[in-house]
């Protein structure tokens, strides 16, 4: 075995120990009801690379360089359609993700407590599953308490190939923030820190129009 080859017949029994103690001690947590995420905690510790994600650099963009308005549209995970024009004139919160990626677990609290707080009749969210299928999607947003809907990106594409310019494919959590017209604003490589980011964000462009 390629493995076995780098690595003596006595390492390996010693990391084999070590993963299954872990997957018993996962256990043990699961059974006594606690309701932490391994996965989530794993990202914040800095180890599981099992997922591509970006490095959390903001970029925001003055109007003049913001390009041409995307339009998109898709099925959602409750099986509704979703289409970005019937929310324009609104700034629009487009969050790419999927249920395995471990920064999105982190970040998803952060995002529905910005969407809460925004009014409904300024501000859309919407979130875009770039793997999963629907059963898997709504476990996720029944387990994060995420309200707002996303699109089921995963058979076509559509949604992804619309951002293909602004959106590295592989690179997820991403959030786009389109202003008032439809157009690239502020882009979130990579998991959102912090709430007062987002915020901060939504209220300048919202100021934009005033």
């Amino acid at each position: 075995m390629g493995f076995e080859t780098l690595v003596s017949r006595r390492r390996w029994r010693a990391s084999s120990t070590r993963r299954a103690a872990a997957v018993v001690a996962a256990s043990v947590l699961l059974l006594t009801g606690c309701t932490s995420d391994p996965l989530a905690e794993q990202f914040r510790e800095g180890s599981g690379k099992n997922y591509i994600a970006g490095d959390g650099t903001i970029s925001v963009y003055a109007a003049d360089d913001r390009g041409e308005p995307i339009e998109f549209a898709g099925e959602t995970v409750d099986g509704d359609s979703y289409d970005s024009a019937d929310v324009a004139g609104q700034v629009q919160v487009v969050n790419f993700w999927y249920a395995g990626c471990a920064p999105c677990r982190v970040e998803a609290p952060i995002l529905e407590q910005v969407y809460e707080g925004t009014g409904r009749d300024e501000v859309s969210f919407v979130g875009v599953n770039v793997r999963d299928q629907a059963g898997t999607a709504a476990s996720f947003e029944e387990d994060y308490g995420v309200t707002y809907p996303s699109i089921l990106d995963v058979s076509e594409g559509a949604v992804q190939l619309a951002f293909a310019g602004p959106v590295p494919p592989a690179a997820v959590p991403t959030t786009i923030v389109l202003d008032q017209e439809g157009r690239v604003a502020a882009r979130v490589l990579g998991q959102l820190e912090e709430a007062s980011i987002l915020d901060s964000i939504i209220s300048d462009l919202l100021a934009e129009q005033a």
